[in-house]
């Protein structure tokens, strides 16, 4: 079965407001679109209706007539035409239509050009391209991909209705499929009367994409990378499928220059998606490259610490075991146990879950100010699939000790840490008997413009690693090196081996942070 429409999944965009004629309000007057077939005859489509400049938006099937208060709207569509062998056709068009009265229109598909796109393909390339399309109302917000219509298909059956109106864009994405991957992009202002372009490989970035296993809930990654053009057009959000394979792999993706969007997603062997996310953007240059890692060890907490607010201690236990390539979105879900103390006094103690919640919060009151302590022991969690067999990062502790005044909101003077073990393969393990470098950073963020935050400098840092899981642990050497640590752990002969680290500032706060199973022997 083939997919219908173009689908844009992760990028905040402007969703139109879509009304069905039942519901349009101060309706003075009609429109009816039919749209024909490159044979001329009538075919079924689903056409959006835009208002121009308001952005009021209609679906309606074409031949249907629709009650519209009077003025200028754009009438687009794909106007597919399945066959019994191949992908069928594809025409896009759009018209921009003055509506008063009872207004009849048509797109017909007979008019349609040919996209062509060209590129001096290397010899492993033998199909055509797969082009993605789509028209989109250029002057209604600055987000024209919001308000579009498009399909895609292989090259030769893909067609554009040229149109020259201003209030119009076309984009498409190009992908030529071989040993790597060549996607192009363009955008231009109404349809031309040739749409399509000519590239070259020698004018192309390169994006590569370096996907490790062990640390994901599942060992499917589907790999993708989006068009992010610094002011939003018609290719905003276009997306070409790079990879969707069981890790460990890598791919290369040749792109026109321009700023783009990696992303994966992590499916599940009953097919749910159950993770992935949007690393930063990159901007790619003709003739440069760029790495983009997915699932490298070790996962671990990446954000959110703990603030003193409204007289309480807050933590937002979210983003505890998470992609360092990817950032906060990338993290998992977790169940967690959050405790904080004073002395030997235990304030509060919450078991919290992220897991299809977004404001899982712990606050605890607080009446004097002293020292506290706050620990996070938190788990993967995820009802309803079964993790794979000796995944990594399956747990993060932390154990902050700060000193807090009810009366002073601040973000606490605590540090995250995060753990890159170097040399390891790509399943993320490293070799029996051999020593890994682990590079270890200890960094803060602000929590939002609410709380107070300050610049805190690490003192110390001293480091272990745990090859019983955590049973024991054995001290590593650490070296300084400019904003980072490097800490060296002569590996066990099997197993899996966890990482701690304690920093500690110059007022006495401590941060301690342990992840187990941070990466195996293999």
């Amino acid at each position: 079965m083939r997919r219908r429409s173009l689908a844009f999944v992760g990028v905040a965009a402007l969703v139109p407001l879509v009304a069905s004629a039942a519901s349009t309000q101060a309706a003075s007057a009609s429109l009816a679109v039919t749209t024909l077939g490159r044979h001329g005859g009538k075919v079924s489509t689903t056409v959006t209706v835009v208002a121009v400049p308001s952005g009021q938006t209609y679906i309606v099937r074409s031949g249907k007539r629709i009650s519209l208060p009077s003025g200028r709207y754009i009438a687009m569509t794909d106007i597919y035409e399945s066959a019994t062998d191949g992908l069928g056709t594809d025409t896009i068009g759009a018209q921009v239509v003055q509506v008063s009265g009872s207004k009849s229109v048509t797109l017909d598909a007979r008019k349609g050009k040919t996209v062509k796109v060209s590129l001096d393909t290397p010899a492993d390339v033998t199909g055509p391209p797969r082009i993605s399309a789509q028209v989109c109302a250029a002057t209604v917000s600055n987000m024209p991909s919001a308000f579009s219509a498009g399909g895609w298909n292989d090259e030769g059956a893909l067609y554009a209705i040229p149109d020259s109106s201003k209030l119009l864009q076309f984009g498409y994405m190009a992908q030529w499929s071989g040993s790597d991957s060549y996607v192009a992009v363009q955008n231009t202002t109404g349809i031309p009367t040739a749409p399509g372009g000519s590239f070259k490989r020698s004018k192309l970035a390169t994006m590569r994409f370096s996907v490790h296993s062990g640390t994901q809930m599942a060992g499917r990654n589907d790999t993708a990378l989006q068009a992010r053009p610094k002011t939003d057009d018609c290719t905003t959000d276009l997306m070409a499928g790079v990879r969707d394979d069981s890790a460990p792999y890598s791919a290369v993706v040749h792109v026109t220059p321009g700023t783009w969007q990696p992303r994966d997603d992590i499916f599940a062997n009953n097919g749910d998606d159950i993770g992935g996310g949007f690393p930063k953007v990159r901007t790619l240059k003709a003739g440069q490259g760029s790495t983009q890692f997915f699932g490298r060890a070790a996962w671990s907490p990446i954000h959110y610490l703990p603030t003193v607010e409204r007289k309480s201690v807050a933590f937002v236990p979210d983003a505890l075991i998470g992609d360092p390539d990817v950032g906060t979105n990338g993290a998992d879900p977790t169940k967690e146990t959050v405790v904080l103390s004073k002395g030997s006094t235990t304030v509060k103690k919450q078991t919290l879950t992220n897991w299809r919640s977004s404001d899982a919060e712990f606050s605890a009151g607080i009446r004097s100010a002293g020292w506290y302590r706050l620990t996070v022991d938190a788990h993967r969690y995820r009802p309803g699939i079964t993790f794979p067999a000796g995944m990594l990062s399956s747990r993060a502790t932390l154990d902050w000790h700060f000193k807090a005044d009810q009366a002073k909101p601040m973000v606490a003077p605590v540090f995250l840490t995060r753990f890159l073990p170097t040399g390891l393969n790509s399943r993320n393990q490293a070799a029996p008997n051999s020593t890994t470098t682990v590079d270890v950073s200890a960094g803060r963020g602000s929590q939002g413009p609410d709380v107070k935050f300050t610049d805190v400098t690490a003192k110390s840092v001293r480091f272990w690693s745990s090859a019983d899981g955590g049973k024991t642990w054995k001290a590593a050497t650490v070296k300084h090196s400019g904003a980072t640590w490097q800490a060296f752990v002569h590996n066990p002969a099997s197993g899996a081996v966890a990482l701690r680290s304690e920093v500690t500032d110059s007022a006495g706060d401590r941060s301690v942070e342990t992840l187990y199973r941070a990466y195996a022997i293999g």
